[in-house]
Protein backbone atom coordinates (compact mmCIF):
# COMPACT_ATOMS: atom_id res chain seq x y z
CA UNK A 1 0.00 0.00 0.00
CA UNK A 2 2.52 2.36 1.22
CA UNK A 3 4.23 2.03 -2.69
CA UNK A 4 1.21 3.07 -4.20
CA UNK A 5 0.35 6.01 -2.57
CA UNK A 6 4.52 6.96 -3.02
CA UNK A 7 4.17 6.47 -6.52
CA UNK A 8 0.73 8.17 -6.91
CA UNK A 9 2.19 11.30 -5.02
CA UNK A 10 5.06 10.75 -7.21
CA UNK A 11 3.04 11.42 -10.30
CA UNK A 12 1.54 14.47 -8.98
CA UNK A 13 4.63 15.97 -7.94
CA UNK A 14 5.93 15.24 -11.37
CA UNK A 15 2.83 16.47 -13.24
CA UNK A 16 2.90 20.10 -11.13
CA UNK A 17 6.92 20.41 -11.84
CA UNK A 18 6.29 20.07 -15.36
CA UNK A 19 3.13 22.11 -15.76
CA UNK A 20 5.83 25.20 -13.65
CA UNK A 21 8.68 24.54 -16.04
CA UNK A 22 8.33 27.06 -18.41
CA UNK A 23 6.45 30.02 -16.08
CA UNK A 24 7.50 32.77 -15.11
CA UNK A 25 9.69 32.97 -11.61
CA UNK A 26 8.59 35.00 -8.75
CA UNK A 27 6.80 37.94 -9.33
CA UNK A 28 7.79 39.69 -6.63
CA UNK A 29 11.39 41.56 -6.70
CA UNK A 30 14.66 40.91 -4.56
CA UNK A 31 14.95 42.87 -1.57
CA UNK A 32 17.86 45.63 -2.55
CA UNK A 33 21.04 44.22 -0.22
CA UNK A 34 22.62 46.95 2.14
CA UNK A 35 24.72 47.27 4.63
CA UNK A 36 22.55 49.03 7.09
CA UNK A 37 20.06 47.10 7.01
CA UNK A 38 16.27 45.73 5.30
CA UNK A 39 15.39 48.21 2.45
CA UNK A 40 12.30 46.09 1.34
CA UNK A 41 11.22 44.70 -1.73
CA UNK A 42 11.57 46.67 -5.16
CA UNK A 43 8.45 48.06 -6.92
CA UNK A 44 5.53 45.77 -6.87
CA UNK A 45 4.93 44.76 -10.38
CA UNK A 46 1.81 45.07 -12.03
CA UNK A 47 0.06 42.20 -12.74
CA UNK A 48 -3.38 40.23 -14.11
CA UNK A 49 -5.81 39.65 -11.10
CA UNK A 50 -7.92 36.85 -13.31
CA UNK A 51 -8.26 33.67 -11.95
CA UNK A 52 -5.32 31.35 -12.78
CA UNK A 53 -5.12 27.41 -12.20
CA UNK A 54 -4.40 26.25 -8.81
CA UNK A 55 -2.87 22.48 -8.10
CA UNK A 56 -4.33 21.30 -6.18
CA UNK A 57 -2.24 18.35 -3.15
CA UNK A 58 -2.81 14.99 -3.16
CA UNK A 59 -3.93 14.68 0.60
CA UNK A 60 -3.47 11.45 2.20
CA UNK A 61 -0.42 9.35 4.20
CA UNK A 62 2.71 7.99 3.26
CA UNK A 63 4.15 4.59 4.87
CA UNK A 64 7.55 3.94 4.79
CA UNK A 65 9.80 1.64 6.12
CA UNK A 66 7.64 -1.59 6.14
CA UNK A 67 5.04 0.62 7.02
CA UNK A 68 6.85 1.63 10.35
CA UNK A 69 7.01 5.27 9.31
CA UNK A 70 4.16 8.13 8.29
CA UNK A 71 3.79 11.08 6.86
CA UNK A 72 0.55 13.16 5.84
CA UNK A 73 -0.54 16.24 5.04
CA UNK A 74 -4.68 15.51 5.65
CA UNK A 75 -5.42 18.49 7.93
CA UNK A 76 -5.91 22.21 7.47
CA UNK A 77 -2.71 24.27 6.87
CA UNK A 78 -1.06 21.22 5.65
CA UNK A 79 1.62 21.42 2.96
CA UNK A 80 3.88 18.35 1.45
CA UNK A 81 3.73 17.48 -2.15
CA UNK A 82 5.94 14.22 -2.04
CA UNK A 83 7.79 11.83 0.25
CA UNK A 84 11.00 9.77 -0.46
CA UNK A 85 12.55 6.79 1.62
CA UNK A 86 16.68 7.46 0.80
CA UNK A 87 17.54 4.15 3.11
CA UNK A 88 19.01 4.64 6.83
CA UNK A 89 16.16 6.51 8.58
CA UNK A 90 16.76 9.66 5.79
CA UNK A 91 13.36 10.88 3.94
CA UNK A 92 12.84 13.83 0.98
CA UNK A 93 10.12 15.97 1.25
CA UNK A 94 8.98 18.08 -1.79
CA UNK A 95 7.76 20.77 -0.79
CA UNK A 96 5.63 22.90 -4.78
CA UNK A 97 3.35 25.89 -4.51
CA UNK A 98 0.12 26.10 -5.43
CA UNK A 99 0.73 27.37 -9.17
CA UNK A 100 3.12 29.87 -10.70
CA UNK A 101 4.84 32.70 -10.92
CA UNK A 102 4.90 32.82 -6.77
CA UNK A 103 6.61 34.84 -4.38
CA UNK A 104 9.09 32.86 -2.94
CA UNK A 105 7.35 31.70 0.75
CA UNK A 106 7.52 27.77 0.56
CA UNK A 107 5.41 27.37 3.01
CA UNK A 108 4.97 23.64 4.61
CA UNK A 109 3.22 21.61 7.20
CA UNK A 110 2.76 17.88 7.56
CA UNK A 111 2.82 15.33 10.45
CA UNK A 112 5.29 12.10 11.23
CA UNK A 113 4.95 9.56 13.46
CA UNK A 114 6.68 5.88 13.89
CA UNK A 115 5.53 2.70 15.12
CA UNK A 116 8.45 2.94 17.86
CA UNK A 117 10.38 5.62 18.98
CA UNK A 118 13.12 6.71 16.92
CA UNK A 119 15.51 9.19 15.26
CA UNK A 120 14.86 10.58 11.70
CA UNK A 121 16.55 13.05 9.26
CA UNK A 122 14.07 14.64 6.48
CA UNK A 123 15.51 16.84 3.97
CA UNK A 124 12.99 19.60 3.10
CA UNK A 125 13.45 20.09 -0.77
CA UNK A 126 11.40 23.02 -3.19
CA UNK A 127 10.57 23.78 -6.33
CA UNK A 128 12.13 27.31 -7.87
CA UNK A 129 13.11 28.57 -3.81
CA UNK A 130 15.31 27.85 -1.14
CA UNK A 131 14.38 27.14 2.51
CA UNK A 132 12.93 30.66 3.76
CA UNK A 133 11.02 29.59 6.85
CA UNK A 134 12.95 27.80 10.14
CA UNK A 135 11.12 24.60 11.29
CA UNK A 136 8.23 24.77 13.73
CA UNK A 137 7.65 21.82 15.56
CA UNK A 138 4.31 20.76 18.12
CA UNK A 139 3.03 17.94 19.32
CA UNK A 140 -0.90 19.71 19.98
CA UNK A 141 -0.93 22.31 16.74
CA UNK A 142 -1.25 24.92 19.28
CA UNK A 143 2.09 25.56 21.32
CA UNK A 144 4.83 25.81 18.97
CA UNK A 145 8.22 26.01 19.03
CA UNK A 146 11.95 26.55 16.84
CA UNK A 147 13.33 23.27 16.61
CA UNK A 148 16.51 23.31 18.16
CA UNK A 149 19.72 24.79 16.42
CA UNK A 150 21.15 21.33 17.19
CA UNK A 151 19.26 19.10 14.77
CA UNK A 152 19.00 21.76 12.15
CA UNK A 153 21.24 21.72 9.07
CA UNK A 154 21.99 23.99 6.15
CA UNK A 155 22.71 22.79 3.04
CA UNK A 156 24.15 24.88 0.16
CA UNK A 157 23.75 27.84 2.22
CA UNK A 158 23.11 31.02 0.50
CA UNK A 159 24.80 34.43 0.62
CA UNK A 160 24.03 37.61 1.65
CA UNK A 161 21.78 39.16 4.85
CA UNK A 162 18.20 39.18 2.83
CA UNK A 163 16.14 37.62 0.63
CA UNK A 164 15.86 34.15 -0.49
CA UNK A 165 19.18 34.22 -1.93
CA UNK A 166 20.20 34.52 1.58
CA UNK A 167 18.23 31.53 2.60
CA UNK A 168 19.77 27.91 2.13
CA UNK A 169 19.08 25.54 -0.64
CA UNK A 170 17.33 22.93 1.52
CA UNK A 171 17.28 21.98 5.05
CA UNK A 172 18.14 18.93 7.00
CA UNK A 173 15.92 18.51 10.17
CA UNK A 174 16.54 15.40 13.10
CA UNK A 175 13.33 14.32 14.17
CA UNK A 176 12.63 12.87 17.21
CA UNK A 177 9.86 10.33 16.25
CA UNK A 178 7.42 8.15 18.22
CA UNK A 179 4.06 6.68 17.97
CA UNK A 180 2.32 10.01 18.75
CA UNK A 181 1.81 12.55 15.57
CA UNK A 182 4.93 15.04 15.78
CA UNK A 183 3.61 18.73 13.58
CA UNK A 184 6.41 20.28 11.17
CA UNK A 185 5.19 23.51 9.96
CA UNK A 186 6.86 26.45 8.19
CA UNK A 187 5.26 28.73 11.19
CA UNK A 188 2.63 28.31 13.65
CA UNK A 189 -0.64 26.97 12.39
CA UNK A 190 -3.16 29.98 12.52
CA UNK A 191 -6.29 27.87 10.25
CA UNK A 192 -9.30 29.56 9.74
CA UNK A 193 -10.68 27.42 12.87
CA UNK A 194 -8.39 28.85 15.15
CA UNK A 195 -8.85 32.29 14.26
CA UNK A 196 -12.43 31.78 14.47
CA UNK A 197 -12.04 30.36 17.93
CA UNK A 198 -9.86 33.60 19.07
CA UNK A 199 -12.32 36.42 17.14
CA UNK A 200 -15.34 34.14 19.07
CA UNK A 201 -13.40 34.35 22.08
CA UNK A 202 -12.86 38.09 22.20
CA UNK A 203 -16.33 38.47 21.32
CA UNK A 204 -17.60 37.49 24.57
CA UNK A 205 -17.07 40.92 25.85
CA UNK A 206 -20.35 43.29 25.38
CA UNK A 207 -18.69 45.59 22.14
CA UNK A 208 -17.27 43.45 20.35
CA UNK A 209 -19.12 41.33 17.73
CA UNK A 210 -18.23 39.07 14.73
CA UNK A 211 -20.50 38.37 10.95
CA UNK A 212 -19.49 37.14 7.86
CA UNK A 213 -19.20 40.03 5.01
CA UNK A 214 -18.40 37.27 2.55
CA UNK A 215 -17.82 34.17 1.11
CA UNK A 216 -14.54 33.09 -0.64
CA UNK A 217 -13.94 30.64 -3.88
CA UNK A 218 -14.20 27.65 -1.23
CA UNK A 219 -17.16 29.08 -0.03
CA UNK A 220 -15.67 30.12 3.33
CA UNK A 221 -16.78 32.74 5.47
CA UNK A 222 -14.79 35.91 5.45
CA UNK A 223 -15.43 37.47 8.95
CA UNK A 224 -15.40 40.79 10.39
CA UNK A 225 -15.17 41.78 13.93
CA UNK A 226 -16.65 45.08 15.42
CA UNK A 227 -15.53 46.44 18.27
CA UNK A 228 -17.98 49.19 18.83
CA UNK A 229 -18.81 50.23 22.56
CA UNK A 230 -20.77 53.90 21.48
CA UNK A 231 -23.56 53.97 18.62
CA UNK A 232 -22.69 57.86 18.61
CA UNK A 233 -18.63 57.36 17.99
CA UNK A 234 -18.31 58.01 14.05
CA UNK A 235 -14.89 57.69 13.38
CA UNK A 236 -13.05 54.29 11.93
CA UNK A 237 -10.24 52.48 11.65
CA UNK A 238 -10.26 49.49 9.70
CA UNK A 239 -7.50 46.06 10.09
CA UNK A 240 -6.78 43.63 7.61
CA UNK A 241 -4.51 40.59 8.01
CA UNK A 242 -3.21 37.61 6.10
CA UNK A 243 -4.22 38.12 2.52
CA UNK A 244 -0.82 35.69 2.04
CA UNK A 245 -1.29 32.87 4.13
CA UNK A 246 2.75 32.30 5.39
CA UNK A 247 2.70 35.16 6.83
CA UNK A 248 2.24 34.27 10.37
CA UNK A 249 4.16 37.06 12.07
CA UNK A 250 1.67 40.09 10.78
CA UNK A 251 -0.84 38.45 12.20
CA UNK A 252 0.76 37.88 15.66
CA UNK A 253 1.56 41.18 16.22
CA UNK A 254 -2.16 42.18 14.67
CA UNK A 255 -4.01 39.79 17.34
CA UNK A 256 -1.91 41.85 20.39
CA UNK A 257 -2.96 44.89 18.42
CA UNK A 258 -6.33 44.35 18.59
CA UNK A 259 -6.35 42.82 22.34
CA UNK A 260 -4.83 46.13 22.97
CA UNK A 261 -7.21 48.18 21.24
CA UNK A 262 -10.35 46.29 22.67
CA UNK A 263 -8.42 46.02 25.81
CA UNK A 264 -9.55 47.57 29.54
CA UNK A 265 -7.10 50.16 30.06
CA UNK A 266 -8.53 53.88 30.49
CA UNK A 267 -6.77 54.72 27.33
CA UNK A 268 -8.41 51.89 25.22
CA UNK A 269 -11.97 52.69 26.98
CA UNK A 270 -11.41 56.45 26.26
CA UNK A 271 -10.74 55.16 22.60
CA UNK A 272 -13.64 53.95 22.30
CA UNK A 273 -15.73 56.32 23.34
CA UNK A 274 -15.52 58.24 19.44
CA UNK A 275 -13.30 55.23 17.53
CA UNK A 276 -14.90 52.15 16.01
CA UNK A 277 -12.44 49.27 14.86
CA UNK A 278 -13.51 46.75 11.93
CA UNK A 279 -10.92 43.93 11.52
CA UNK A 280 -10.96 41.32 9.16
CA UNK A 281 -8.17 39.27 10.80
CA UNK A 282 -7.60 36.04 7.73
CA UNK A 283 -8.29 37.83 4.20
CA UNK A 284 -7.49 34.54 2.76
CA UNK A 285 -8.77 31.29 4.35
CA UNK A 286 -8.96 29.13 1.68
CA UNK A 287 -5.20 29.47 0.91
CA UNK A 288 -4.59 29.17 4.86
CA UNK A 289 -6.76 26.02 5.16
CA UNK A 290 -5.20 24.90 1.83
CA UNK A 291 -1.21 25.61 2.53
CA UNK A 292 -0.62 27.88 0.12
CA UNK A 293 2.15 29.82 -0.50
CA UNK A 294 1.12 33.05 -1.18
CA UNK A 295 -2.40 32.53 -3.33
CA UNK A 296 -6.04 32.62 -2.63
CA UNK A 297 -8.09 29.62 -4.72
CA UNK A 298 -8.60 31.89 -7.42
CA UNK A 299 -4.49 31.40 -7.98
CA UNK A 300 -4.28 35.28 -7.20
CA UNK A 301 -2.24 37.41 -4.55
CA UNK A 302 -4.90 39.67 -2.96
CA UNK A 303 -2.92 42.37 -2.41
CA UNK A 304 -2.35 43.11 -6.18
CA UNK A 305 -6.17 42.88 -6.95
CA UNK A 306 -7.57 46.45 -5.19
CA UNK A 307 -8.26 47.97 -8.11
CA UNK A 308 -9.48 45.05 -10.23
CA UNK A 309 -11.73 43.27 -7.54
CA UNK A 310 -11.80 39.89 -9.83
CA UNK A 311 -11.48 37.82 -6.13
CA UNK A 312 -14.04 37.75 -4.37
CA UNK A 313 -12.08 38.23 -0.91
CA UNK A 314 -10.87 41.70 -1.77
CA UNK A 315 -14.47 42.42 -3.56
CA UNK A 316 -15.93 41.67 0.21
CA UNK A 317 -14.07 44.44 1.79
CA UNK A 318 -14.47 46.75 -1.01
CA UNK A 319 -18.30 46.15 -0.59
CA UNK A 320 -17.93 46.65 2.81
CA UNK A 321 -16.41 49.73 3.27
CA UNK A 322 -18.24 51.45 0.41
CA UNK A 323 -21.68 50.69 2.54
CA UNK A 324 -19.76 52.09 5.80
CA UNK A 325 -18.28 54.93 4.34
CA UNK A 326 -21.56 57.09 4.71
CA UNK A 327 -21.70 56.95 8.50
CA UNK A 328 -18.54 56.68 9.31
CA UNK A 329 -14.97 58.52 8.78
CA UNK A 330 -12.33 56.42 8.32
CA UNK A 331 -9.19 57.70 10.32
CA UNK A 332 -6.77 54.55 9.75
CA UNK A 333 -6.33 51.38 8.43
CA UNK A 334 -3.46 49.17 8.48
CA UNK A 335 -2.91 46.13 6.64
CA UNK A 336 -0.70 43.31 8.77
CA UNK A 337 1.84 41.00 6.90
CA UNK A 338 5.31 39.35 7.19
CA UNK A 339 8.36 39.50 5.08
CA UNK A 340 12.19 39.29 5.93
CA UNK A 341 12.37 41.74 8.48
CA UNK A 342 10.63 44.50 9.55
CA UNK A 343 9.37 47.14 7.87
CA UNK A 344 7.17 49.79 7.36
CA UNK A 345 5.66 50.82 3.87
CA UNK A 346 3.73 53.89 4.19
CA UNK A 347 2.55 56.65 1.26
CA UNK A 348 4.96 59.33 1.27
CA UNK A 349 4.16 62.68 2.24
CA UNK A 350 3.88 63.96 -0.95
CA UNK A 351 1.18 62.15 -2.34
CA UNK A 352 -0.25 62.09 0.96
CA UNK A 353 -0.11 65.29 1.63
CA UNK A 354 -0.48 66.50 5.68
CA UNK A 355 -3.59 63.65 5.69
CA UNK A 356 -0.50 60.74 5.66
CA UNK A 357 1.58 62.79 8.09
CA UNK A 358 -0.13 60.80 11.05
CA UNK A 359 1.43 57.39 9.64
CA UNK A 360 4.96 59.14 10.15
CA UNK A 361 4.30 60.25 13.28
CA UNK A 362 2.62 56.49 14.64
CA UNK A 363 5.86 55.12 13.19
CA UNK A 364 8.18 57.52 15.32
CA UNK A 365 6.33 56.73 18.56
CA UNK A 366 6.50 53.43 18.34
CA UNK A 367 10.44 53.61 17.24
CA UNK A 368 10.94 55.81 20.54
CA UNK A 369 9.32 52.99 22.33
CA UNK A 370 11.22 50.27 21.17
CA UNK A 371 14.65 51.25 20.44
CA UNK A 372 15.85 48.03 20.21
CA UNK A 373 14.40 46.99 17.09
CA UNK A 374 15.93 48.88 14.02
CA UNK A 375 13.16 50.81 12.01
CA UNK A 376 13.03 50.20 8.51
CA UNK A 377 10.68 52.63 6.17
CA UNK A 378 10.34 52.38 2.82
CA UNK A 379 7.51 54.92 1.32
CA UNK A 380 5.37 54.57 -1.63
CA UNK A 381 5.11 58.19 -4.02
CA UNK A 382 2.91 56.30 -6.52
CA UNK A 383 -0.84 56.51 -6.34
CA UNK A 384 -1.89 54.78 -9.27
CA UNK A 385 -2.27 51.82 -9.53
CA UNK A 386 -4.14 51.11 -6.59
CA UNK A 387 -4.06 47.36 -6.16
CA UNK A 388 -2.32 47.29 -3.02
CA UNK A 389 -4.32 47.81 0.03
CA UNK A 390 -2.59 50.55 1.69
CA UNK A 391 -2.94 52.70 -1.42
CA UNK A 392 -6.24 51.87 -2.14
CA UNK A 393 -7.77 52.88 1.41
CA UNK A 394 -6.15 56.36 0.96
CA UNK A 395 -7.38 56.87 -2.70
CA UNK A 396 -10.87 55.55 -2.39
CA UNK A 397 -11.63 56.38 1.53
CA UNK A 398 -9.19 59.19 2.14
CA UNK A 399 -7.80 56.96 5.23
CA UNK A 400 -4.09 57.73 6.10
CA UNK A 401 -2.92 53.95 5.66
CA UNK A 402 0.04 51.38 5.79
CA UNK A 403 1.17 48.31 5.18
CA UNK A 404 2.81 47.02 8.54
CA UNK A 405 5.51 44.14 7.86
CA UNK A 406 6.96 41.50 10.41
CA UNK A 407 10.05 39.66 9.90
CA UNK A 408 9.60 35.95 9.75
CA UNK A 409 11.92 35.42 12.69
CA UNK A 410 10.57 38.41 14.65
CA UNK A 411 10.75 37.06 18.34
CA UNK A 412 7.33 36.34 19.30
CA UNK A 413 7.34 38.28 22.79
CA UNK A 414 8.68 41.17 20.58
CA UNK A 415 5.76 40.82 17.70
CA UNK A 416 3.31 40.84 21.20
CA UNK A 417 4.92 43.57 22.39
CA UNK A 418 5.13 46.03 19.14
CA UNK A 419 1.43 45.33 18.68
CA UNK A 420 0.59 46.54 22.13
CA UNK A 421 2.53 49.12 21.28
CA UNK A 422 1.56 50.19 17.81
CA UNK A 423 -1.77 50.16 19.49
CA UNK A 424 -1.18 52.69 22.39
CA UNK A 425 0.33 54.84 20.44
CA UNK A 426 -2.57 54.73 17.63
CA UNK A 427 -4.37 55.67 20.49
CA UNK A 428 -2.79 58.17 21.51
CA UNK A 429 -2.52 59.83 18.41
CA UNK A 430 -6.04 59.46 17.23
CA UNK A 431 -7.25 61.16 20.39
CA UNK A 432 -4.86 64.13 19.86
CA UNK A 433 -6.71 65.09 16.73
Amino acid sequence: MGNNILKSSLVLLAVALVSCKNTEQAIEEEPAPSPTGYQGQGPNPIVPTVDRPVQRQWKGVWAFNDSTTFFTNDFEGGRLNGVAYDGNDHYTAWITAENTPINVSPWYAFKVWTTSPREITVQLSYQDSRSRYYPKISTDGVNFKPLDSLYFKAVNPGEGEFGIKAAPEFAEITLQANTEPLIVSAQELYTSARVKSWVDSLSQKSFVSNYPIGRTREKRPLHLMEIKENEKGKKAVMVIARQHPPEVTGFLAMKSFIETLSGDSDQARAFRKDHTVFVAPLMNPDGVDNGHWRHNMGGIDLNRDWQNFNQPETRSVRDFLRAKDADYEFVFGVDFHSTWDDIYYPLDTVVAGSKGQIVFDWIQGISQRLPQKKTNISASDQLEPTMVSRTYFFVNHNMPAIVFELGDDTPRDFLKLKGQVAAEELMRLLMEE
